[in-house]
């Protein structure tokens, strides 16, 4: 059988609130090129990994001091996990915007976080078509359930006949129109998060050491 080859995308907030909702806090410290490796059969060759994310904002100086000091403790453990992610080999990380912003309770006063991350479904259908036009994988598999997705992948497989794509569903991040354009689909399992986490530290080339946040364990 020939050597298949795979290029990984990686939708990182897509996955991050996945584990988030399942409450699992402790797969955060993700190995991702070796998550991805669990994932592929004895015929398939690994190429790349591409993992889209944004930086985290660390607020502003008109939001209350809680939120500045929460959003900077969140910066923090982010870039942390980039400078994980980056000492892997064959691995590429792609940034689009992150945005919040407050919400407050006229009547009580309550104030609500909302999140939104900007241009990470652009970036990677970009990628993903650029791929396939030069020929670089012959499997793409993304790992996210976004059905903004949708239209790129059916692009590929109109354009590309010969392409495959695979969906790899984040845990609780399901997407029904996904899983009917894919050439097929299933949800990343406990088993592959646990045997795929960083150990708790990484000593870099330069000999520092990056530490795996308290918050994570």
């Amino acid at each position: 059988m020939n050597t298949e080859r795979i290029i990984c995308y990686i939708d990182g907030f897509n996955l991050y609130f996945g584990l988030r909702e399942k409450g699992w806090k402790k797969y955060y410290w993700l190995n991702l090129k070796r998550l991805t490796e669990k994932l592929l059969k004895s015929h398939q060759s690994l190429e790349m990994v591409k993992y889209f994310t944004s930086n985290i904002s660390a607020g502003n100086e008109s939001s209350p001091p809680w939120l500045q000091k929460k959003m900077k403790e969140k910066r923090k453990r982010q870039l942390t996990y980039l400078e994980a992610l980056n000492t892997l080999d064959g691995m590429k990380i792609f940034f689009g915007h992150y945005l919040f912003k407050t919400i407050t309770c006229n009547n009580c006063g309550h104030i609500w976080i909302t999140y939104e991350e900007k241009m990470t479904d652009v970036c990677i259908a970009t990628e993903l078509l650029i791929d396939a036009y030069k020929n670089k994988f012959d499997t793409a598999l993304i790992i996210s359930g976004d059905s903004d997705l949708a239209p790129p992948i059916q692009a590929i497989r109109e354009i590309y006949p010969n392409k495959k794509i695979i969906i790899a569903f984040p845990p609780s991040r399901i997407s029904a129109r996904l899983k009917h354009i894919a050439h097929a689909s299933f949800i990343i399992g406990e088993a592959n998060l646990r045997k795929s986490l960083f150990p708790n530290e990484i000593i870099k080339n330069d000999g520092y050491i990056l530490k795996r946040p308290d918050k994570w364990r």
